[in-house]
């Protein structure tokens, strides 16, 4: 099976990259001439997936401008947040609910997404299905970041998810769900966040480790030292 319709999270106002996301949002912020939306964009292409969904709330009219001149075989789909920013998992559930598909896979732009994250992520859909599985999400061992700040948020284990003391695993932007998952939740405006501390209670968080060097722009730091990398 193939997972059909892609998510992009692009409706963040991008706070520590002030001031430079003032005027420009986190997503078309350029890393050697090449928006960070873009390189989203073209892993999804080489994936296969024909259909985008993205959803804009912070300078949302740049983002559509920068769309309406991106020139791909691919339908992209864009879906406002609204008069308020819906966070990640009520952004996602405004992007799903007029989707007659089931599973999605979801990435953060802000992850510096290239080609070789083309057959892991394809190896991730294919263990996603065959572990007829409700959520996966790809995780890496924080040695392998570039930001050497940035903490673990899991432990994985026999590939599930958990929270011990110590969490040597990092979410790195990309993650597979069934639209079943968001059928108790009420709220609006929420973090996925929620539905992973949900899964973990329930010992059903899946993890898919990537074995990539994992670049994330964090915050104005760390854009700028990417900046200066030939």
């Amino acid at each position: 099976m193939k997972i059909k319709t892609a998510l992009i999270l692009c409706a963040g106002f991008g706070k520590r990259l002030h001031p430079l996301t003032s005027k420009t949002p986190k997503p078309l912020l350029k890393i050697k001439n090449i928006t960070l939306l873009e390189r989203t964009l073209n892993i999804i292409k080489q994936l296969e997936i024909k259909n985008v969904k993205i959803n804009t709330f912070h300078l949302e009219n740049e983002i559509i401008n920068f769309l309406s001149n991106y020139k791909s075989n691919i339908n992209i789909d864009i879906i406002k947040d609204g008069k308020d920013i819906l966070d990640t998992g009520g952004g996602i559930i405004n992007l799903i609910k007029s989707s007659s598909e089931n599973d999605f896979i979801v990435f953060n732009p802000d992850t510096i997404w290239g080609l070789k994250y083309k057959d892991e992520l394809e190896k991730m859909i294919e263990y996603y299905y065959s572990n007829k599985l409700n959520n996966l999400l790809l995780v890496v061992n924080k040695n392998k970041s570039f930001d050497k700040r940035l903490k673990g948020d899991f432990e994985l284990k026999n590939s599930n998810l958990v929270k011990y003391k110590e969490k040597n695993y990092i979410y790195i932007g990309c993650q597979i769900i069934n639209k079943k998952i968001f059928q108790n939740i009420t709220e609006k405006s929420f973090s996925i966040s929620k539905i992973w501390n949900t899964e973990i209670d329930k010992n059903n968080l899946h993890g898919f480790e990537s074995k990539e060097d994992f670049i994330h722009v964090t915050d104005l730091e760390i854009y700028n030292k990417l900046l200066k990398i030939n």
